[in-house]
Order: structure tokens, then sequence, then C-alpha cells
């Protein structure tokens, strides 16, 4: 092997084991939600170059894990509550767009489906992480079964830190996968609706079933101390708060 294709290969190998270490740092909570990750403090803490980290860094950038704007150094991605619900606003409008073009470009649905199997598995398995890297596929594949690259890309800027998010959130409060499993029958109907080929509905269905899944999506990931059965008794509790208001 020529000398330059071994340090390429070595120079690979640490941005990604550097990559590596920083997102467990990530997940074991050292490095919290919207905190700096700066280049000298891990490049000291690893015993490499500055470099070095900042190519790991923008790995994780591209993961979604941190964030970066410009001029600033790049942070852990953090959501709050409205933060959430604007994203899956434009989720709503993007995802909903890319139904009604599937519909009419005919496109192959079988990325779609691929993702929903996996999604229906390894909640069975109660692997979240596989389990929400499935979810993430699933939309990812709906996006670009638009055929629209414009929209791709636009729709991946916001579902790779939005899904990045979650799973922080999900792996370390050791949630299981209830929240999947009451969802996993509309990610099944998305598949079939567009397969219909009626981009009107195709699109309101998406819409519609865009406004569920935001529905409790923050309070869900916030089950820090496990409490989605609470969160889910406290639903019910406001149901019948709203029933008894309109009566």
């Amino acid at each position: 092997m020529p000398a330059h294709l071994g340090r390429l290969q070595t120079s690979s190998l640490i941005k990604e084991n550097l990559a590596s270490a920083l997102k467990q740092a990530i997940m074991d909570g050292r490095l919290s939600r919207g905190q700096r990750v700066t280049e000298g403090r891990w490049a000291k803490e690893f015993g490499v170059a500055q470099a070095s980290v900042r190519e790991a860094i923008n790995l994780l950038i591209a993961e979604g894990f941190l964030v970066k704007d410009a001029g600033r150094s790049a942070r852990v991605v953090n959501y709050r509550e409205q933060d959430v619900a604007q994203l899956y606003e434009v989720r709503s409008a993007l995802e909903g767009l890319a139904a009604e073009l599937a519909c009419g470009k005919q496109t192959d649905l079988a990325p779609l489906e691929a993702a929903f199997e996996r999604m229906f598995a390894m909640a069975e398995s109660s692997d979240m992480k596989a389990l929400i890297q499935s979810d993430l596929d699933f939309h990812v594949a709906l996006i670009e079964a638009s055929r629209n690259p414009v929209l791709a890309e636009l729709g991946k800027r916001l579902l790779f830190p939005l899904f990045a998010f979650v799973q922080i959130q999900v792996l370390n409060s050791g949630q299981g996968p209830e929240a999947w499993i009451d969802d996993l029958p509309h990610h099944d109907l998305i598949v079939q609706v567009i397969r219909e080929g009626n981009p009107s509905l195709a699109g309101q269905f998406v819409r519609h079933s865009m406004k569920r899944f935001a529905g409790s999506a923050y309070a869900v990931w916030q089950n820090i101390g496990g409490s989605v059965d609470a969160h889910y008794k406290g639903q019910k509790s406001r149901s019948r708060k709203g029933k008894s208001a309109h009566v």
C-alpha cells in the first residue's frame, strides 16, 4: 500500500474514533445539551491535534449531534418545547408536500417500506438506538421519495439534528418503545396512502400524522425520570378536562 494511502486511512480512523468518543461523552452526560465543544479542551483530553478534533466535530455536525452557527463554537444539539413545536410545523409542510410529489411521480416505495419493517422489528426487540435510526430512515426515505433534491436537502437539515436530540434524550432516560409502538400504524398507513396515488389525500394524511407525532413528542423525550406512564395519564386527564370544558 502506498504510504500516503496508509496515512489517509489512519487519519480517517482517528477522526472516526474521536467522533465516537465525543458522541459517548454526549450520551454519558459529560457534554450536556447546548454545551460548547471546544477543540482545545478535547484535543488535550484525547492527546491529539486540534485539527483531528475539528474533523471529528464536523462528522458529528453532519450526523446532527452537534450544531454550529457561523463564527461560533460547535454546541451539543438542544431544543426547547417551542423549538420542537415549530420544527414539527415545518416538517408537516415538507413531508406532506413530499407525499404529494411521491404520488405524482409514482416513486418506488421500497426504501420507505424497508424502513418501516426495521422500525417494527426494532420496536419488538426494544432496541431503542436502532428504532430511532429506523424512524429517521423512514422519514428520510419519505422526503427522498419526492424526487425533489431541494426539498430533500431542507428536510435532512431538520431531521438529522432533531433525531440526534431524540436519541440523546431517549437513551439517557431509559425510555422504552411504547410511544413508537403507538405510532407504528400511522407510519404503515403513510406508505399505504402514498401507494394509493392520490396526492391530495396523501398530503393531508401525512400532515395529520405529523400533528399526532408532535402531540406528545417533547414531553415523551423529556422522560428523564422514566415517566412515560405518568405523561400518558396526564394526557388522559387533560383530555377529560377539555371535554368537561366543552360541556
